[in-house]
């Protein structure tokens, strides 16, 4: 197994960090993490995979080890974040790439195959959706503040940033709980409670309205470009439900679809079977 470097790249005066293994000369992979998280979340998939690819996992920027900047200095929006990210591939040379994209890296990733088609070879999505029939009832709360971004809905949002909930989206769908490590979701709530934190994250479930907004030019994509497409998804995801994923074969009739009896942390719990399907896949 290829080790893992632990690196920060200078991006127009931001720094970004991130996780990088495998021969460069290989096919290149880009892996985005989602909300709560971090590229903390591939540290069991990169080494299955970095035999036969060039890896790199990026915090996204307001999470992990990534600069924070205050929300007066950096406006958080998902049209930022993925500005952000396109500049850091063009910075370290990632040049043609598969997308591996999850939860919030899935409108990131999307937006960057939006933008420049030419440089996505593939895309892996788990559990990261793109058609209205994938968000789940738990989304309700989240769309009225959309609907009315009043103080009262921004403030009942905050139970989304407990450690009870981030321990509940680790577990929820999960067969057997006791298999998920508690490490992951301990480095997430320490990273939710720096100063500042909240807000940046409730800017952020405000601003998601944009990524569904995006959904039918994302689709537009799909089915004009229509990129080789493997969705691996936890099928007991409370938040992005299977229809989600199935849809994709709507707009891309190849794409393979690969169900796991788990949840919203996928790879917690099933990542050698994920990175055996990413293989077949990609090979």
């Amino acid at each position: 197994m290829a080790p893992s470097r632990y690196r920060t790249a200078e991006v127009d005066g931001f720094k970004v960090f991130y996780r990088e293994a495998g021969n460069p000369n290989a096919p290149k992979l880009l892996l985005l993490h989602g909300f709560p998280t971090s590229s903390h979340m591939f540290r069991d998939l990169i080494p299955l995979l970095a035999g036969g690819f060039h890896m790199v996992a990026p915090d996204l920027p307001g999470f992990g080890m990534s600069d924070m900047p205050s929300r007066a200095a950096f406006d958080y929006t998902f049209d930022n974040i993925a500005r952000v990210i396109e500049r850091f591939t063009e910075v370290i040379g990632f040049d043609r790439f598969a997308l591996y994209v999850f939860d919030y890296g899935a409108p990131t990733g999307f937006r960057l195959a939006v933008s420049h088609p030419e440089r996505v070879t593939a895309v892996i999505s788990q559990n990261g959706n793109a058609y209205e029939e994938g968000l789940s009832d738990g989304w309700t709360p989240i769309r009225a503040y959309w609907e009315d971004p009043s103080l009262a809905n921004r403030e009942a949002l905050r139970a989304f940033l407990t450690p009870e909930t981030t321990h509940w989206q680790y577990t929820a769908g999960v067969p057997e709980p006791a298999a998920v490590s508690p490490d992951g979701q301990n480095l997430d709530n320490h990273y939710l409670v720096r100063p500042g934190a909240d807000e940046v994250q409730l800017d952020l479930f405000g601003d998601y309205k944009s990524n569904v907004a995006l959904y039918p030019k994302f689709q537009d994509y799909f089915r004009t470009h229509k990129p080789p497409f493997l969705a691996v998804w936890g099928r007991n995801d409370p938040f992005f439900l299977p229809p989600g994923a199935e849809a994709f074969k709507r707009d891309i009739p190849d794409a393979v679809v690969r169900f796991f009896d788990t949840g919203h942390f996928a790879l917690e719990t099933h990542a050698a079977e994920i990175a055996d399907a990413i293989r077949d896949f990609l090979k």
